[in-house]
């Protein structure tokens, strides 16, 4: 399998969204913005974190304008599979890949900590390999994780199953620790193939690090 990584001046987990898939047996290759194309055999295209154009006037407002945005939603409007992760998920929503958009922190503060998710639906290739309502635990790090829809788009995500993933604790219960509309941490598109979270599932890799809890939701991807 072959993974394609997004680069942006300002990224900084490419390399560990590398080394997470290649520990699964994948290929990949990272794609600097400036690229119009995407490597014709990519299976996985991943929107890697980090703080694209130094996350000025709003985070991923910026990089949507790069070259590569026109060839990434050239690839999802085929159904290429895309994978945006916390600042890739930023970019994903300005780009109107995804619906909403992710404000500051409700506190205002920068969030770096492990946290909990419940999963909402396994509908999905992404999180095929789990099952609905198990809790894992995954790293966060943003400060513009606030996620946000309006109500008539919140009812439209759940009427499509497009709700994957909740902030919550060790039990399941909502622990929201931004402000995010109704806890949601993750989405999808409706057609399934587009998908984006805050928490960094690429760090979640060996339980010697913390969590190993990444593992499944990546391997979810490997064909």
């Amino acid at each position: 399998m072959k993974v394609s990584i997004l680069q942006f001046p300002g990224t900084n987990c490419e390399y560990d969204t590398q080394h997470a898939f290649e520990d699964l047996g994948a290929s990949t290759e990272i794609i600097w913005h400036k690229s119009e194309t995407i490597p014709a055999d990519t299976d996985l295209l991943v929107v890697a974190g980090g703080f694209s154009y130094g996350d000025y006037l709003r985070s991923g407002a910026i990089a949507k304008f790069s070259p590569v945005m026109r060839a990434v939603k050239e690839y999802a409007s085929k159904g290429g599979k895309v994978l945006g992760i916390c600042n890739g998920f930023q970019v994903l929503t300005e780009a109107g890949l995804l619906p909403g958009a992710l404000k500051r922190n409700e506190h205002l503060h920068f969030i770096s900590k492990h946290h909990h998710l419940k999963v909402i639906n396994n509908d999905n290739i992404f999180l095929e390999k789990l099952n609905e309502n198990d809790v894992v635990n995954i790293p966060i790090a943003h400060h513009d994780g606030n996620y946000y829809i309006d109500q008539n788009g919140l009812k439209e995500l759940y009427a499509n199953n497009q709700v994957l993933l909740k902030y919550s604790d060790a039990e399941g219960n909502d622990k929201n620790p931004n402000g995010s509309v109704d806890s949601i941490a993750g989405i999808c598109n409706k057609e399934k193939n587009v998908f984006g979270l805050m928490p960094h599932p690429e760090r979640a890799m060996e339980a010697i690090l913390g969590s190993d809890d990444g593992v499944k939701m990546l391997q979810g991807f490997l064909k």
